[in-house]
């Protein structure tokens, strides 16, 4: 593949910018290499641990293959029409709430490129959890944690992608206590639905390395997962009776509105059942 950057025109800026299209970037598929290819490529490049510089080099063309086949390697681990059919007929609901949900309150994908299941790390929990077995957080506080271990909650460590995992593993080697590793891992959110780890009892696992395992075979169990946190919170009667309001409360917070999450699940609802 040539050499490709900003302004570039040819065949190969198509290929660029399919391959791109195909890894969930938004860019204008064409033989230009426009500011939303360059600003895509420093994403990728950004989030692959390649120089970022918006050349499409040999690395980046390497990386960028590497990606799109493992993209196709997991597709398998993807929901389909049946498994959402499935779901709705188990739980009694429409066809057309579930695909709304799904839309709205899933995480897009369930897993990373590498095949492990997306999650998000947060610290804040991790510092709940420490304190609710008798683990001081204050003793494992060093220059180090402060990106995985602070006591009130904030998104400004967040950083997404496998840098999650980055985080908690960090997390979980502050100490060589099972306790503090059994904390990290149920202070992190798993799968499309983002269910936390310390909810793995209420899913009915036996210890939260098994529900984190089984979050990686398939996003089927990411929707199962999901079906049984709203069963046990008494969220099915909301999806059956399309209270979107209601069921936003209980599944996104009381924050829910600031977020528009219940306009989102009425208009993507209304869509659905008009197809």
């Amino acid at each position: 593949m040539q050499t490709l950057k900003l302004r570039s025109r040819n065949s190969s800026v198509h290929v660029l910018e399919e391959l791109l299209t195909s890894l969930g970037y938004e860019v204008y598929v064409s033989n230009y290499f426009g500011t939303d290819t360059d600003r895509a490529v420093k994403d990728f490049q950004s989030k692959n641990d390649l120089v970022v510089d918006g050349i499409v080099g040999a690395k980046t063309w390497a990386i960028l293959l590497n990606a799109q086949q493992q993209l196709t390697q997991f597709n398998n681990k993807f929901l389909s029409e049946d498994d959402l059919k499935d779901f709705a007929s188990q739980y009694g609901l429409e066809l057309a709430a579930v695909k709304a949900v799904n839309e709205v309150e899933s995480n897009g994908k369930g897993f990373l490129l590498d095949g492990r299941p997306r999650i998000l790390f947060e610290g804040h929990v991790f510092w709940r959890e420490l304190k609710a077995r008798n683990v001081s957080p204050e003793t494992l506080i060093n220059e180090h944690s402060k990106n995985v271990l602070y006591k009130s909650w904030t998104k400004k460590f967040y950083e997404g992608g496998k840098q999650e995992f980055d985080r908690l593993e960090k997390a979980a080697g502050l100490s060589d206590d099972d306790l503090v590793h059994n904390a990290a891992y149920v202070s992190a959110s798993y799968g499309a639905f983002q269910i936390m780890g310390f909810h793995y009892q209420l899913l009915g696992y036996s210890t939260v390395d098994s529900y984190v395992a089984d979050m990686y075979t398939h996003e089927r169990q990411h929707l199962k997962a999901f079906g049984l946190f709203c069963k046990a919170n008494n969220l099915i009667r909301h999806l059956k009776s399309k209270n979107w309001a209601s069921f936003a409360r209980g599944y996104n917070g009381p924050e829910y509105a600031a977020n528009k999450y219940d306009t989102k699940l009425a208009s993507a609802y209304r869509r659905y059942i008009a197809m």
